[in-house]
């Protein structure tokens, strides 16, 4: 439900951020209690959210601010050393989070342009779920925990791409669960996908950035393609244990080939590295584009790729319609378009140093090269080919997971 803010939380924010540092505790809760005086009712809450400061705190500085000074004297409201006070309830038990992390993490959705993540699961669901594994938290405590590990309550929005399949969340925890395992044995799992492709030139980019007023960078009025530079192609690969990505930007098609050049290329610049003991890789793949389940020039190339380096290939494709829930879409992508908006990609130059230049708070690290190799589109692929995999499929829905081992390997 949407409705108008009862104080101007924005300019009551920045007013006691800038006196923050001068305020002792009873201090901080006056302050905080004369923005709610003669407001509506909920100005306490709203002051409450804005400052940081708890509404029974400033509920008692609004007795404090009627209160005379020889009725203070008697009363002795209590002012606590820097730092005293009821610790947070992170510091009195500090696997909570890793373990709510662990709850919401099979059920997470969120839009892959933002880093914004919420969760279908309420929150007296895991209360409970969280009172079984040893943890004491009420709902309104985990509500705060929730919103700063940056979660939110949302409402339905109309997003699903096709229909359906009833095995849907099943294929999901399956993944889930088949992470975790490659996590725990240091075997690499990989999140791949061909990020929007984009026009290179003096075209409009959407976003803002910061430059002398009254002087935007002007850009071409219109959208039509660049016959000479083309489209950049950004095809991705996500380390969701190394937290880093690696992105090929070609120049050609997406194809499968193109696909898997890009792993290959993952492989050889990082991942052998990182992973010297590999002995199978796990990659989660949309189930469609050029890395679909149904692409047979994407199964025959995984299988050169496997024979190559003679480690097992497990794929594990995302449902139909989930598409916009790939881990590589919110975890890499999103900060991609974040560090080049407002910016005209007009060479591929740029395009490279900037999404090699993105990085996060949280240790995000991306490196980026340019791929000048073509990729024809209509290669056929023979049914002897496909007869020659060596192709293991999952009993549960072999055609989204299967394993493509090395036919070389002894």
């Amino acid at each position: 439900m949407c409705y108008d803010s009862i104080v101007d939380t924005e300019k009551i924010k920045r007013k006691f951020d800038a006196l923050r540092p001068h305020l002792n505790e009873q201090m901080r809760r006056m302050v905080a209690a004369s923005e709610t005086i003669g407001e509506a009712y909920g100005a306490i809450s709203e002051v409450s959210r804005a400052v940081g400061v708890s509404r029974r705190a400033i509920t008692l500085g609004i007795e404090e601010l009627k209160t005379s000074q020889a009725e203070k004297s008697q009363k002795k409201f209590r002012i606590r050393k820097e730092g005293g006070g009821r610790k947070t309830v992170i510091e009195n038990d500090p696997t909570l989070k890793a373990d709510l992390e662990t709850l919401l993490e099979p059920a997470t959705r969120g839009d892959p342009e933002s880093p914004l993540m919420w969760t279908c699961k309420s929150l007296r669901t895991l209360v409970a779920e969280l009172a079984k594994m040893a943890h004491v938290i009420n709902h309104q405590t985990l509500a705060n925990l929730l919103k700063d590990m940056g979660y939110s309550l949302q409402a339905n929005r109309k997003t699903v791409e096709g229909n359906q399949s009833p095995d849907r969340n099943k294929q999901f925890e399956s993944i889930n669960e088949k992470v975790k395992i490659f996590q725990n044995d240091l075997q690499p799992v990989i999140s791949v996908d061909t990020k929007k492709k984009e026009l290179v030139g003096n075209f409009k980019n959407n976003g803002q950035t910061w430059r002398p007023k009254g002087n935007p960078e002007e850009v071409n009025g219109h959208d039509f393609e660049d016959k000479e530079l083309g489209k950049a192609v950004p095809f991705g690969i996500y380390d969701l244990i190394e937290n880093t990505g690696w992105v090929n930007v070609g120049l050609d098609h997406d194809t499968s080939a193109f696909a898997v050049a890009s792993i290959r290329g993952w492989w050889e610049s990082m991942g052998r590295e990182l992973y010297p003991s590999a002995e199978r890789l796990m990659i989660t793949a949309d189930g469609g584009g050029s890395n679909g389940y149904r692409r047979r020039l994407w199964k025959t190339e995984l299988q050169s790729f496997a024979d190559d380096t003679g480690i097992s290939i497990h794929v594990n494709h995302l449902p139909p319609g989930t598409s916009k829930w790939n881990k590589i879409e919110h975890r890499l992508f999103s900060f991609i378009s974040q560090n080049w908006r407002g910016k005209p990609l007009i060479s591929y130059e740029i395009i490279v140093n900037l999404i090699g230049s993105t990085k996060t708070k949280q240790g995000l690290k991306v490196h980026c090269r340019l791929g000048e190799r073509k990729y024809p589109k209509g290669i056929k692929v023979t049914d002897e080919e496909m007869d020659a995999l060596n192709i293991e499929r999952a009993d549960f829905h072999g055609e989204w997971n299967y394993t493509i081992h090395p036919r070389n390997k002894t």
